[in-house]
């Protein structure tokens, strides 16, 4: 056995070849897995999850075939807001360890070949912040009070939306010691950071410098379309606020190499182009309005809302990437739909009102689904096939699901799953002093839906999902390539190309869930074989008639278009 300090010896060696590592556009072909630190696995069994305890879990992730984690907040924090509301930027809340544990699976990840990108909330802080005690103690005026933005009148910025329409009837609040009104987008207890002061731009490259410099690769910007206010504008997707973004990325771009920024900006797609800018702000930015319309797509078994969506996003630099996702730590937002549509959504997906927060649906892929595994298949085959870097949010991957009981969002953010056992084998603590209450009841309860009887499931949804990944690899189509949507006359069917360089891949899904024929024009590709990705078989040859295609209720097919003579679609 391996001592611990030769552990930590090698981990560190493969850690920095590791950062040798010479591709720059990592982020087109990656995998993304996101967690939260507390929710994954318990070490030191008090309760909460820890770096110790997802150091432990890293071959697990890596047996996903993922190439990237996303950690959410893990700074100091009242955890007020799940840690975006962050106190100290430099630090590690105590409660997940310490900066050597981060630092130690930082390295451990690394050696396995997995990135991370860790988040870097700017928009805001919390209201226990010492920049915002400094600030409401300082006079008007003073450069210390300057580093927020205060206000005498509450109807300043009128023309601004509530984000949080449960919670908030304001964007300003009182505050008593400083008798001013301060600014903010999102709960009366995050105060907005002032980007109007170079001091406040400085201080936020500090923090994003001390997390590159400990070698995490990349940063999710939190809520940028919101940096800077402006009289007479709704404060969203100003000029000032790119050019706040480009600092940032010139001083990324100076001072390190393969790292990037990940938007996000609930935006329309128009509106989030300008967030790439010239290459010169984010590498990577979410795609928010195509995700409620994959599962508007499946609930009325008809293609356009994805078809439409996709004709409406902009081209954007060769060298940047949508990111794509199914589901998340947030609701299901339903922002970026029209108001029939999110009738529509709430309808079909969230007819219990305790499902429903702000303006979105709170609830995992699983429960969404109805638990029915054809249309969760379908949907993560959406996910890894359409344009972009897909996310994956755990305890996906083995078809968890979610408590509507717990507050704002928090039903969606319980334990992994890890075995039948106690407390579901995340922590030795007693249930009572878990962080949050197990998902116990059927036919989601951790008694049977766990990672370790996935394990011993062939045909268990985990055991697909590797597989799922395992094949996308296989091809940098989905990953690089450009998107072309083909028009069959069955609407039920999706169908689309995807081609990067010499390499085309054929996706075909089934929206509905009945059986469905569909016939294609692929006359262009007459002679070319297509080869079924997953089993790697070859089906008819195309010719100049329709190509033929049956589908089982939602059902979908990847082929790969090989010639006949096996020299490769380009040759």
């Amino acid at each position: 056995m391996t001592a611990p300090t030769d552990q930590r010896a090698a981990e560190e060696r493969a850690a920095h070849e590791f950062r040798g590592d010479d591709n720059p556009l990592w982020y087109k072909d990656a995998i993304i897995y996101q967690l939260h630190v507390k929710a994954y696995r318990d070490h030191n069994g008090d309760g909460y999850g820890d770096f110790r305890g997802l150091l432990d879990k890293l071959d697990y992730i890596q047996s996903l075939g993922v190439d990237c984690i996303w950690l959410l907040p893990f700074y100091p924090s009242p955890l007020r807001d799940d840690g975006y509301d962050i106190s100290d930027y430099k630090a590690i809340n105590p409660t997940y360890g310490t900066l050597e544990d981060f630092q130690r699976f930082l390295d451990a990840a690394h050696a396995r070949g997995i990135r991370v990108i860790t988040e870097l909330v700017i928009n805001h802080t919390s209201d226990q912040h010492p920049w915002f005690q400094r600030a409401r103690l300082a006079p008007k005026g003073s450069p210390e009070r300057d580093w927020y933005v205060w206000s005498d009148d509450p109807n300043r910025y009128a023309g601004t939306r509530i984000i949080f329409t449960d919670t908030e009837t304001s964007n300003w609040t009182w505050d008593p010691v400083a008798q001013q009104f301060y600014w903010h987008r999102f709960f009366s207890h995050q105060p907005d950071l002032n980007f109007d002061n170079p001091e406040v731009l400085e201080a936020v490259k500090d923090a994003m410098r001390f997390w590159l410099d400990m070698g995490v690769d990349g940063l999710r910007l939190d809520a940028i379309p919101y940096l800077v206010e402006r009289d007479g504008t709704n404060c969203e997707n100003l000029p000032e606020t790119h050019t706040v973004l480009k600092q940032l990325r010139a001083a990324l771009d100076a001072e390190y190499h393969g790292r990037i920024f990940l938007a996000e900006a609930n935006q329309w797609p128009p509106d989030v182009r300008p967030y790439f800018g010239d290459s010169d702000e984010c590498h990577m930015a979410f795609h928010f309005p195509v995700m409620p319309r994959m599962y508007m797509a499946v609930a009325r078994a008809d293609r356009t809302p994805i078809v439409e969506i996709m004709a409406r996003t902009p081209d954007i630099p060769a060298d940047c990437q949508w990111a794509i996702f199914l589901r998340n730590h947030d609701e299901l937002t339903l922002e970026m739909v029209t108001d029939e549509e999110r009738d529509y959504m709430y309808r079909e997906y969230a007819k219990d009102p305790r499902m429903r927060i702000n303006v979105g649906i709170r609830r995992r892929l699983a429960p969404l689904m109805d638990n029915a595994r054809r249309r969760i298949e379908l949907m993560n085959t959406l996910l890894m096939s359409m344009p972009g870097t897909p996310i994956m949010y755990y305890g996906d991957e083995i078809g968890m699901g979610d408590n509507v009981f717990l507050g704002d969002r928090n039903g969606v953010r319980t334990p992994m799953q890890w075995n039948g056992s106690w407390n579901s084998g995340f922590s030795e603590a007693d249930s009572a002093a878990l962080y949050s209450p197990l998902i116990v009841d059927p036919p989601y309860g951790y008694q049977g839906v766990n990672v370790m009887a996935s394990e011993r499931t062939d045909s268990s949804l985990l055991r697909w999902m590797r597989r799922l990944i395992a094949v996308r690899k296989t091809s940098r189509a989905f990953g690089r390539g450009r998107i072309e949507f083909l028009h069959p006359a069955n609407r039920k069917i999706l169908v689309f190309l995807r081609e990067y360089e010499d390499d085309i891949v054929l996706v075909a899904c089934n929206l509905s869930g009945s059986a469905e024929p569909v016939e294609l024009d692929l006359r262009r590709f007459a002679g070319y074989v297509p080869i079924e990705m997953w089993s790697d078989r070859p089906f008819p040859t195309i010719g100049e008639l329709p190509y033929f295609l049956t589908f089982g209720p939602h059902g979908y097919y990847w082929f790969r278009l090989s010639r006949p003579d096996g020299a490769g679609p380009g040759a």
